[in-house]
């Protein structure tokens, strides 16, 4: 008596669904355990310093941007001569508005993506004042000197003109 070899006769069904449990387990992976370390060149803090064009504007705004590793923090003075809304949340022309998150660095480009925040890194309610949700800019990136950074926002024609004011060094926190 000859054996034949084991076979599996599985159905079409049966090999479907083992195809998509492989397809699933290997595409996926674990979050790293540490941030990244971002850009160099960005670590610390940089303010944008009012110019005399800014008196001109019907509205300003000026930046003030914290990078820690692959993670930012931006702070946004605006200034206006319009009254957009209500006066509790414009303040007389003069408001701020926050926004955190993760940063890449994309040839030339700077991709900060993120959430509209409180100024003590807490996420803001939706529905107060001004822009709530998800924080999404591109900004062209032009290194000046070694203190002196220039951010042009894909959305806008107005420079930004950074200037460092305190370095530091990436130090990876656990996440």
């Amino acid at each position: 008596m000859i054996k034949e070899p084991f076979a599996f006769n599985l159905s079409p069904l049966t090999l479907l669904v083992l195809g998509s449990c492989l397809l699933f387990l290997s595409s996926c992976s674990s979050n790293p355990a540490f941030q990244g370390k971002g850009q160099g060149y960005v670590q610390g803090e940089w303010q944008q310093k009012a110019e005399a064009v800014d008196q001109q504007l019907l509205t300003s705004t000026l930046y003030h941007f914290k990078f820690s590793c692959d993670s930012f923090f931006v702070a946004m003075q605006t200034t206006s001569k319009v009254n957009y809304g209500a006066d509790t949340c414009m303040n007389s022309g003069h408001w701020a508005e926050y926004a955190k998150g993760k940063y890449e660095q994309h040839t030339d480009t700077l991709v900060m993506k993120g959430f509209f925040c409180n100024a003590d890194y807490s996420l803001k309610n939706i529905g107060g004042c001004f822009r709530a949700g998800v924080y999404e800019e591109y900004f062209k990136t032009a290194k000046i000197a070694d203190t002196l950074l220039r951010l042009t926002s894909t959305s806008s024609v107005m420079p930004i003109n950074l200037h460092l004011i305190k370095r530091t060094t990436c130090v990876p926190k656990p996440l």
